[in-house]
């Protein structure tokens, strides 16, 4: 197999940032990095550029914590409520799901990412909740927030149940018996 070594001039998903010097098959390089210009092949003119991309790759990731840690400040003030219709006992109809959590952050005008909301589990309880917000590699912030019904909560009334006879004999034919 044929494969290429090749400068990153972008960052690539799991293949690595800006600056880095990779390994990848030759059909990938050719076909997909080099046209879209995310790579450059290696030569020894293009080694020069890595300091300058090494740069650049260092003052972005800053920006991105220094700007992930300002939305986290701003997040830990924030303080959501979900209103939900609910029947006997309390019991919710639906669940909060992070869509909602992530649609209640934009109403509230705080732009995020829905791939940065980690809700494991879909919320189907009233009461006080968290949610783990991924903002950076190294920024996480816990949202709390409170699902309260929007209608008042009906006690469940325990039904009476039916009277059981345990006599089962009566229920059944009276026996043949055999030689009478």
């Amino acid at each position: 197999m044929a494969n290429s070594e090749i400068l990153l001039v972008k960052p690539v998903e799991g293949l690595g940032g800006e600056g880095d010097q990779v390994k990848v098959r030759a059909g990938y390089a050719r076909n997909y990095l080099l046209p879209r210009k995310i790579a450059v092949t290696l030569t020894a003119s293009n080694r020069k550029q890595v300091e300058s991309l090494k740069k650049r790759r260092a003052n972005r990731e800053q920006d991105e914590l220094t700007a992930a840690q300002e939305l986290g400040k701003k997040l830990e003030k924030t303080s959501l409520a979900f209103a939900v219709t609910t029947g006997e006992g309390g019991r919710m109809f639906g669940a909060i799901t992070a869509n909602d959590v992530h649609d209640k952050l934009v109403a509230s005008g705080i732009e995020i990412d829905k791939k940065k909301i980690h809700l494991f589990t879909p919320v189907k309880t009233l009461g006080k909740h968290t949610v783990k917000v991924k903002l950076h590699t190294d920024v996480t912030v816990e949202l709390g927030f409170d699902v309260v019904s929007e209608n008042p909560i009906e006690p469940t009334v325990p039904e009476a149940a039916p009277a059981v006879d345990n006599d089962r004999r009566t229920d059944r034919r009276p026996r043949k018996d055999a030689k009478s």
